[in-house]
């Protein structure tokens, strides 16, 4: 909880907070093993909340596989690879209005 390694998804590198480890499961079943692990080693599968520091486009894996997968890294090294199972959308802003778009609406 707290850790802030890098997320390559597609081809964006942005800096990801690990939230929260919901549950650990067992790589051969899929069953849920053990619910909120205080950690998880090398080799195990896990259900984790990540949230980007920047805004990140993403989808879900069985939406669209492509920008459904992620890599996990630390000091250049691969820490986990995964697929992304669900996406908490932000609500689209009217954002930052620039002056060529301004001119253009002008037209």
């Amino acid at each position: 909880n707290g850790y802030s390694p890098v997320l390559d998804c597609h081809t964006s590198h942005i800096a990801c907070k690990f939230a929260m480890i919901e549950s650990k499961i067992d790589r051969r079943s899929g069953k849920e093993v053990e619910k909120e692990p205080k950690a998880i080693k090398s080799g195990d599968a896990a259900i984790v909340k990540m949230v980007p520091q920047k805004p990140m486009c993403v989808e879900s894996f069985v939406e669209y596989p492509p920008l459904g997968r992620f890599a996990v890294r630390d000091m250049r090294q691969t820490v986990a690879v995964g697929v992304i199972k669900s996406v908490a959308k932000k609500e689209a802003s009217s954002g930052k209005v620039t002056k060529a778009a301004v001119k253009a609406g002008k037209k």
